[in-house]
């Protein structure tokens, strides 16, 4: 019982993440590597579309505020249209081109889906690596698996020291697909979300010009 205690005492002092990865070879590192830097650029991409959705969101709620407080569409215009530094205020430029209930339907429609196709940019991205990184991380895994059988085959020897190292270096791989994978499909699903309450709003300003010209105002 003893010598078991001590098979296992040895080489788990090593098996840390480092360890697993200086270990790993070639194939196994790239994996590696990859799954890292995917699971780092999900992390940029959610980070940078949060704040710009939160910057949106503060801008219509400005917008909306102004535009239901009783002052003049010219006022509006001056303050958001002329400028034209956010969605709200270049969907009211481009409604504004031909004051017609039908031409600001079409006009103020058109510059909102551009508007939110710039914002989705990004989100395929972590849609990508949602679904993919699982899948590398399995390849390294099997390709780690099949070192260690080699290995076990080589040694001729199925103790626990031989065979832990290569397994733990397989699953690691696993491991980090899952990292990457997890973050990235809750970030998608959340600005996913997030966009579909924006894109709200923003249609709703377009029906709402659209209803004014309609009625001559």
């Amino acid at each position: 019982m003893e010598s078991v205690a001590v098979e296992l005492t040895g080489p788990a002092t090593e098996l840390t993440i480092m360890h697993l990865f200086m270990r790993a070879d070639i194939v196994v590192k790239a994996v590696m590597a990859i799954l890292a830097f995917m699971s780092i650029w999900s992390w940029a991409i959610a980070i940078e579309k949060w704040l710009q959705l939160n910057n949106a969101h503060a801008g219509a709620s400005r917008f909306e505020n102004d535009f239901w407080s009783g002052g003049s569409l010219d006022e509006l215009v001056a303050k958001y249209a002329k400028p034209a530094k956010e969605p709200f205020g270049r969907v009211l430029a481009a409604s504004m081109r031909d004051w017609d209930g039908y031409a600001v339907a079409k006009s103020g429609g058109a510059e909102a889906n551009r508007e939110l196709s710039k914002m989705e940019s990004g989100l395929g991205v972590l849609a990508i690596i949602g679904s993919a990184a699982p899948f590398i991380g399995l390849f390294g895994t099997v390709w780690g698996i099949m070192n260690a059988f080699r290995s076990i085959a080589a040694s001729e020897n199925t103790s626990l020291a031989v065979v832990a190292p290569g397994i733990s270096e397989a699953l690691f791989a696993t491991a980090l697909g899952l990292l990457a994978a997890i973050p990235a499909v809750i970030f998608f699903n959340a600005l996913s979300s997030n966009l579909s309450k924006y894109a709200s709003r923003l249609e709703g300003l377009v029906d709402d010009l659209a209803a004014l010209a309609s009625r001559g105002s």
